[in-house]
């Protein structure tokens, strides 16, 4: 997608930009996410989910309710501080702080802002040329201050930490690769990245799931009985390959993906011409193309009666079936999301301690969801509420 390096240099980051410079970028983060590396962020997910925990608990007390996206939002934007940055959020105790603030603000969406985007994918090349910003400069320059002082801190301390930051110093100085990969604001770029990636859309995952099974009592039991059992297995504790081991809360999760795809349309551009098999089309190199991630995922072909909330449709035998590229929620191929492990594993931790006390209905208030028009995920228009109730 578009970016300029020059007038707005932490656009210039993963998800942007192209071929020759994404490349070699995604060789150095994608090891960031291996099965090695999650089990060592393990325990910290698992304390921020503990947190999540005891704020339901104090909802459940005070109200008997909760707004499911917000709690998932204060609890994703904790995990990727803790894991990610070794930055403490505190975004329960304290939900407006500068970090959640400027999240939501990347967000926000406005005529202004829409136009913005228009331009943007219509004009690229002008935009470029007249220096149009990608990002708005107040989030630019907190995320480009706050990495400077903490990689300041840790190059003038001599700390060094098996981290994402610790990479992303490396990639800066050129401790790896004997060259310079990222300039000190590409890596901020880096950090805005993961941080407006990973917190907004696994929120709304959590949101999907609990209004879903919200609606059907059989389906939270089934999952709250899987987590009992895997709990019991490994000494009453919540674990990794516990939670790896949850085959049906995955179906559960893929599925609500599958109905709402965060991300409902993925940007490709073709790197060399292309015919379109049976048929007289050639897809010329350098075209864009958007592939309708939603209108795939709700294809009859696919997915018979699409409307209808069914996790057996990723039972490992009818996954089996399934086209490859059938779901693509994290997208596929070379450029599909590197973080889709970890995603799944803090939302997985997240449901895993919500469910194994707790039962979910949905508020009235939330019983006719609708979804946006305003955003450019698929986002419900409003609050998600779900009621709070304690069981033995």
């Amino acid at each position: 997608m578009y970016y300029n390096g020059k007038a707005d240099p932490l656009s210039e980051h993963l998800f942007n930009i192209e071929g020759t410079k994404w490349r070699p970028l995604r060789a150095q983060i994608s090891p960031t996410f291996s099965s090695g590396k999650l089990k060592s962020m393990f325990s910290t997910v698992l304390d921020c989910g503990n947190e999540l925990g005891e704020q339901i608990e104090k909802l459940r007390i005070s109200k008997g309710y909760m707004n499911i996206r917000e709690m998932g939002a204060h609890y994703t934007t904790n995990v990727i501080g803790a894991c990610f940055f070794d930055l403490k959020c505190n975004c329960f105790e304290n939900p407006n702080n500068e970090l959640r603030r400027h999240n939501r603000t990347f967000f926000k969406n406005g005529i202004e802002k829409a136009m913005r985007i228009f331009a943007l994918r219509s004009f690229p090349s002008l935009c470029k040329l007249m220096g149009v910003l990608v990002i708005d400069k107040e989030i630019t320059d907190f995320y480009a201050k706050a990495v400077k002082e903490i990689f300041d801190h840790r190059e003038s301390s001599e700390i060094k930490k098996k981290d994402f930051l610790q990479l992303l110093i490396d990639l800066k100085n050129g401790t790896n690769n004997k060259r310079q990969l990222l300039t000190l604001q590409q890596a901020a770029g880096q950090c805005l990245l993961f941080f407006v990636a990973g917190f907004e859309t696994s929120s709304l995952a959590m949101s999907y799931v609990f209004y879903e099974i919200g609606q059907d009592q059989k389906m939270q039991d089934k999952l709250r009985e899987e987590v009992r059992r895997a709990i019991k297995k490994y000494d009453g504790k919540i674990t990794y390959d516990g939670i790896m081991e949850m085959t049906y809360m995955t179906q559960v999760f893929t599925e609500a993906l599958r109905k709402y795809p965060i991300v409902p349309t993925l940007e490709r551009v073709t790197v060399k011409d292309y015919k379109i098999p049976g048929e007289d089309v050639i897809i010329e190199k350098g075209t864009k193309v958007l592939i309708s991630v939603q209108g795939i995922h709700h294809d009859p072909d696919y997915y018979p009666d699409p409307q209808k909330f069914d996790p057996e449709r990723f039972s490992p035998e009818n996954k089996r079936a399934l086209h490859p590229c059938a779901f693509l929620t994290f997208g596929e191929g070379p450029r599909n999301c590197p973080g889709i492990r970890f995603g799944v594993m803090q939302t997985k931790v997240a449901m895993a301690i919500m469910l194994k006390d707790y039962r979910y209905t949905v508020n009235p208030k939330s019983l006719n969801m609708k979804l946006t028009n305003k955003s450019q995920l698929l986002a419900p228009d409003g609050e998600v509420l779900i009621n709070i109730e304690k069981i033995n």
